[in-house]
């Protein structure tokens, strides 16, 4: 008999994946998507608090995400575009189990500077989730994101999806995502 076998066998956790990514064939993939990220930021420690960053062109299907995100988390009544007002406050669910979302569009910022001057500082500063298109305008301003999803249109309907994650809490939610079931796009 060895003098290993007492000891119980080494098991190697499985690694963490360094982003996920799919083809999402048509608009009804983003609403399943964004119905399962609504369900895992409820689920998730700090989810409710995520900051996460929308890149892609304009029509690759940023704002779509966001609505269909915050339908699912229980958004009612009309859901605009920040495109003008900059940023769209919600309030998911109801009663104790409601919580803020801040949908913030920096397209029309022209200077990081504009981040100071109206006062989003605060904002990121409270609770509630912050979703952000086009972060780069404010480059320098916001802190770390948790999540990036970054969508490319390969045609009129199909988008191609990849989430990074970056921070610790966000790699923490990029495994759970992953061994949730969706690890058969994870690289």
């Amino acid at each position: 008999m060895s003098t290993f076998s007492s000891h119980p066998p080494i098991v190697e956790s499985p690694a963490t994946p360094a982003h996920w990514e799919s083809l999402w064939p048509d608009e009804a993939a983003t609403q399943a998507f964004a119905t399962q990220l609504a369900q895992g930021l409820g689920l998730w420690p700090g989810g409710r608090d995520a900051r996460i960053e929308l890149r892609g062109n304009l029509g690759a299907g940023k704002t779509t995400l966001v609505r269909h995100l915050l339908r699912a988390a229980g958004v009612t009544g009309r859901i605009k575009s920040p495109t003008y007002a900059v940023v769209e406050p919600h309030q998911a669910g109801a009663g104790d189990s409601a919580w803020p979302i801040w949908h913030f569009d920096f397209y029309r910022f022209n200077d990081p500077q504009e981040w100071e001057d109206a006062g989003f500082r605060d904002i990121f500063a409270g609770p509630g989730l912050k979703l952000m298109e086009w972060p780069d305008k404010v480059a320098g301003q916001l802190p770390p994101p948790d999540w990036v999803i970054a969508l490319e249109a390969i045609d009129e309907d199909q988008r191609q999806v990849r989430i990074s994650a970056g921070t610790a809490s966000g790699q923490q939610w990029l495994q759970a995502w992953t061994l949730a079931g969706a690890g058969d796009h994870a690289l």
